[in-house]
């Protein structure tokens, strides 16, 4: 019987740690991206009265097409918006432990930043399973707006 009140989903907004590293599976030839996502969170620290910064990374995965697009479009530093679901594996280090990793099993990626940080010929590119290829892709500067860069805050935020 399916538990229909149950949902594996992760969305994260965040920057690149590393290029991926892109690698096709020896019998398949199916390809597997990797690469790591950090994600900021400001909290207030009581005992110092300040805002600090929390930083969470995240460990992706990207397999078939998504992960050529990954290796293709994506760099270090680069903002991101990522959809996914969590995915646990274990495996047997070498002295017999039996290891257990959990990662994010990327679906959907959207770049995200300015056109300036993504170089010349490329805007908002969005690449998922139901996706056309990357080369039909439209090149329009993001719609996202950039909030990091607003000044003084005296600009009203559009949402």
């Amino acid at each position: 019987m399916r538990d229909i009140n149950s949902l594996n989903k992760v969305t994260l907004i965040g920057r690149l740690g590393r290029n991926p590293e892109l690698r096709y599976l020896p019998q398949s030839e199916r390809a597997i991206a990797r690469f790591t996502l950090a994600t900021n969170e400001r909290y207030f620290n009581p005992s110092t009265n300040e805002s600090d910064i929390r930083v969470e990374w995240h460990r992706i995965v990207a397999w078939g097409k998504l992960g050529e697009f990954c290796e293709k479009y994506l760099t270090q530093g680069k903002q991101i918006y990522l959809e996914g679901k969590l995915r646990t594996r274990s495996w047997q280090d070498r002295e017999g432990n039996k290891r257990y990793s959990t990662e994010v099993e990327a679906q959907n990626i959207i770049l995200l930043g300015r056109k300036d940080e993504m170089g010349k010929e490329e805007g908002e590119v969005t690449f998922s399973p139901s996706s056309p290829s990357p080369q039909d892709f439209p090149s329009e500067e993001s719609s996202i707006p950039d909030i990091e860069s607003e000044k003084d805050g005296d600009e009203e935020v559009p949402f």
